[in-house]
């Protein structure tokens, strides 16, 4: 367990350098320091893995685009599964994308949650971990989330909850509402995905879809059934993060949507809807009604207001045709 040693420092490190900043507004152990310290963990993560969510999006439209060559590929090799993974593999090998892209910014979350769920369970134990003293896991294990000591869980028993100072009935009921709402924001997140941000499928079998699909239900589940054994800490951690997700993700379909997706029909719709009420042409040129349905005439010395418009008030001269004047004249000459 040596080896995990670094990480449990720099979590704690940084749990404790937020609650610094928040101990003198709040209190050293109030419960609203200790969770703002959690949440602030989880904002400092996401943007570090910001990078990593572009490559997210960047790899998963590439799989979209790639998406007719998928296909062919399946059509092609359908008897051969063997073959059909090998061909698929060089296919996405020579455009540098992966269709487990989706899963990154949880894999790379997955030793930051183990990290915090060790610290926060050495706080239940009376053991501190990582840079945190036995002033700090004292203060920590009088802190609380809505009544649920921040080291309690659902499964945890009376006597140890009652020794962190919280109430039986309390750290089930927040857990419990607390699984509830990450399983939803999972779920909600994932179809927000699949029903605004994807590609409509054709009816044909669809990796990237299916793929989504168990990421749909499976998740969820996860959090429903492994939820239980989790300190209050953590599920407010993992429910911070699943928030971000969600308003991330969110953000991204309706500014930047994928190409194809129902939210880029939507968007352009929207833009179209925007520009004829600006009086804006598909070529972006101002259009609108002149006298007669046409544009208007320039007088005769080619005048127009300050905003192109004809400039009224001022009659136009009519023009004489010189080429039609000097041959008259010529003919008179020849004639005398």
């Amino acid at each position: 367990m040596g080896i995990f040693n670094p990480l449990y420092d720099a979590i704690s490190w940084i749990i404790l350098l937020f609650h610094g900043l928040f101990e003198p507004i709040f209190g050293a152990d109030s419960g609203v320091s200790w969770s703002l310290a959690i949440i602030f963990l989880v904002v400092l993560i996401r943007i570090i893995l910001i990078p990593l969510f572009v490559k997210q999006i960047k790899s998963q439209r590439a799989l979209t685009v790639l998406q007719p060559e998928m296909k062919a590929i399946q059509q092609k090799y359908k008897d051969d599964r063997q073959k059909q993974s090998e061909e698929m593999m060089k296919l996405y090998k020579k455009h540098g994308t992966n269709p487990l892209a989706s899963c990154f910014p949880l894999l790379a979350q997955a030793p930051i949650f183990f990290a915090l769920f060790t610290v926060l369970n050495g706080i239940a134990q009376d053991v501190p971990r990582g840079v945190l003293t036995q002033v700090d896991v004292d203060s920590a294990a009088n802190a609380s989330f809505f009544g649920a000591p921040i080291a309690a869980t659902f499964l945890m028993g009376t006597q140890d909850i009652v020794k962190l100072g919280g109430s039986p009935g309390t750290v089930k009921a927040i857990t419990l509402v607390m699984i509830l709402l990450m399983s939803a924001s999972t779920f909600i997140t994932q179809r927000q995905l699949m029903t605004k941000g994807m590609p409509k499928n054709d009816g044909q079998p669809n990796m990237m879809v299916q793929q989504q699909k168990i990421m749909l239900y499976l998740f969820p589940i996860i959090f429903a059934v492994t939820g239980i054994n989790f300190p209050v800490g953590v599920l407010l951690y993992w429910l911070t993060t699943n928030v971000w997700t969600m308003g991330q993700q969110l953000y991204v379909i309706k500014r930047n949507p994928t190409p194809g997706s129902p939210a880029y029909f939507e968007l352009e719709a929207k833009r179209a809807e925007k520009d004829r009420k600006s009086g804006k042409t598909s070529s972006g040129e101002i259009s609108g009604p002149t006298n007669n349905g046409s544009v208007a005439m320039e007088d005769s010395n080619g005048a127009n207001g300050s905003d192109g418009s004809e400039i009224k008030g001022q009659r136009q001269q009519p023009k004489r045709d010189k080429g039609k004047k000097n041959f008259k004249n010529n003919k008179n000459k020849k004639r005398k």
